[in-house]
């Protein structure tokens, strides 16, 4: 009997990636780097050096991804272990765009 697997994987281009990733981690991370490095939220993932290797390794997917964080469920972004909500998460997702 096989196992079928609960991942979500985003239907746009390097959406595996993001997956491998996720959203909000993603978003954290961009917002330290490139914001306010005093934000350090996504620091509390056990697993953030391969998700950073990962995020180092598909920057030219970063603008696209971040533009579609604006019309994801705020449901899904709120499931987040980081301590962030949906609200916040796509205003930081707006912030980065402008910066890039």
């Amino acid at each position: 009997m096989s196992v079928i697997s609960e991942r979500h994987v985003f239907s746009f281009e390097g959406g595996d990636l993001l997956t491998t990733i996720g959203a909000t981690f993603l978003v954290s991370y961009l917002y330290h780097k490139h914001i306010d490095s005093t934000h350090n939220n996504w620091a509390k993932i056990k697993t953030q050096k391969s998700r950073i290797s990962t995020i180092n390794r598909s920057e030219d997917y970063h603008l696209n991804w971040l533009k579609h964080i604006d019309n994801m469920s705020e449901a899904n972004l709120n499931r987040n272990t980081l301590g962030l909500v949906a609200p916040n998460i796509k205003e930081m997702a707006l912030e980065i765009i402008l910066k890039m």
